[in-house]
């Protein structure tokens, strides 16, 4: 296993270019759950496309997206990270790695230098998870817990800084 402390891992502002490789990653990150309706392949990409669009124009209309990142390992684009700083808070609106970079470490990593800016300028980090989403374990590792329950199917998890743990 890869050293976190040294992960060749950078973050770059995602542009029209990397479209493509948003469109396949999110393809991807979805493909599992969606493999129980069989779909043909060709209906499960038109779905997964036209969700993808939705979701992109959500993002591009409801969030700052100055921060709307592509992670790269060695140069190589392999997830996203999406956030939107706020005064109080750092809200992660999308987390996503290509399947093969999973449980290596790289979301974790990304989380603790989220935690490093928000100690340092006092914010919470926050995140949205479905209830059953298997990443919602790693969220509760690395110290999130829950805020409030959005609706019947999403959570909303807050990590805070050290000093304000317990003040509640």
């Amino acid at each position: 296993m890869t050293d976190r402390a040294t992960l060749p891992l950078t973050l770059r502002r995602h542009s029209e270019a990397d479209l493509p490789f948003l469109r396949r990653l999110y393809a991807d990150v979805r493909r599992q759950e969606l493999a129980a309706a069989q779909w043909p392949e060709a209906q499960l990409q038109a779905f997964c496309e036209s969700q993808f669009e939705a979701q992109y124009r959500h993002y591009q209309q409801h969030y700052c997206s100055d921060r709307f990142d592509i992670i790269e390992l060695d140069g190589q684009a392999i997830g996203r990270l999406f956030v939107d700083a706020w005064s109080t808070e750092l809200r992660i609106v999308d987390i996503s790695l290509l399947p093969e970079y999973r449980g290596r470490g790289i979301g974790s990593h990304c989380f603790r230098r989220l935690f490093q800016e928000a100690q340092s300028s006092d914010r919470t980090v926050t995140i949205h998870v479905e209830r059953n989403n298997p990443a919602r374990k790693l969220y509760e590792r690395l110290g999130f817990r829950l805020k409030t329950e959005t609706n019947e199917i999403y959570l909303l998890m807050e990590w805070q800084p050290a000093h304000a743990r317990g003040k509640k």
